[in-house]
């Protein structure tokens, strides 16, 4: 099996970060990606913990080192690359790692402001030839769907994803359940974090689901995602 975790690590981690990267290890995924990564003294600490553990291939961006922004790690080698020019306000916000069979996005989408992250991927980035996986925290979802509300920006953009034949992974897998990767200081859940896979990838989807443990133990306030590939 080939398991890809994706994981909001709030700001950085910070003083969690210990029990961040002992998780990790205990869990072994091939791929991690970990949004709200930052470029500082952890981050650092974090890039040596992880090539600790052999995630040799790491691909990040150029944000400030207290900026918000997307990390990807791989156990097996692949070419690694950054958008500077996928916004303008939000060029950290993705990267990729390139696999010889498919393509991996780590994404961190900021929560409720404007950006062309969406646009880019699908007007861009993605091609039809080439199977790709995109991972992270889209600070979005489908309203009334990931949530009970409907407060969700760029739920629009979802839509298009899936017109150019992306599958959200764990709704292919448990349907229309209601599962929330995160909760509002008032209890109200939210689906904000999501593994969307390319239509020729689904025959390999193993298992698609949260870790709301990781979460409940209050390693960050997201719960992880970990997507698992028959390989």
């Amino acid at each position: 099996m080939f398991d890809i975790l994706s994981w909001n690590i709030r700001q950085g981690g910070g003083s969690r970060l210990t029990k961040i990267v002992k998780s990790i290890e205990d869990l072994k995924p091939e791929v991690v990606a970990l949004s709200e990564f930052r470029n500082n003294k952890s981050g650092i600490q974090l890039r040596t913990s992880l090539l600790r553990l052999g995630y040799r291939y790491q691909v990040v961006s150029h944000a400030e080192r207290d900026v918000n922004s997307a990390i990807l790690a791989s156990r097996y080698p692949c070419s690694q690359s950054i958008f500077p020019k996928c916004d303008e306000n939000y060029d950290h916000s993705i990267v990729c790692g390139r696999l010889p069979v498919f393509d991996i996005y780590s994404v961190y989408f900021p929560h409720k402001k404007k950006h062309k992250l969406f646009e880019f991927l699908i007007e861009d980035e993605l091609k039809p030839d080439r199977p790709a996986i995109i991972v992270g925290d889209y600070n979005t979802g489908k309203n009334h769907i990931d949530q009970v509300g409907n407060s969700f920006w760029y739920t629009d953009q979802l839509i298009d994803l899936e017109k150019l034949g992306y599958v959200d992974a764990f709704r292919h897998v448990h349907g229309d359940v209601k599962e929330y990767s995160w909760f509002s200081h008032q209890g109200n859940g939210y689906r904000y974090d999501h593994s969307y896979v390319s239509e020729a990838l689904l025959p390999f989807i193993a298992d698609c689901k949260y870790l709301h443990e990781w979460r409940e133990a209050g390693l960050s306030d997201h719960s992880p995602m970990v997507l698992t590939l028959k390989v």
